[in-house]
């Protein structure tokens, strides 16, 4: 007996609003300047937080055990960053292979 699976549908609209775009640009710059931070301050990051989770927002850093804390806390502090993201620093620093 073969068990079907229920098929997912993906929808692709295009947006073309010019102040959806204009939202869409500042929360990319947002992202960007975090990311940017982030990138900037890895080595203290893993140094600082094994094992922890870290949401950064506005150039600022918030470690908790789980995403959720480390995100409420970013909320917290900086309600209106919506370019905040979350990454898991490994609890040791090594090379890591992922493949398929």
């Amino acid at each position: 007996m073969v068990k079907s699976r229920p098929v997912s549908q993906l929808a692709i609209t295009e947006i073309s609003d010019p102040e959806e775009l204009a939202r869409s640009r500042v929360q990319h710059e947002r992202s960007d300047r975090n990311w940017t931070w982030f990138n900037e301050h890895i080595d203290d990051m893993y140094a600082a937080f094994p094992g922890k989770c870290i949401c950064v927002s506005e150039g600022e850093v918030f470690a908790a055990d789980t995403s959720l804390e480390a995100t409420a806390m970013a909320k917290a502090a900086h309600p209106n960053d919506d370019g905040r993201f979350i990454f898991r620093i490994p609890r040791e620093r090594a090379i890591r292979i992922y493949a398929h």
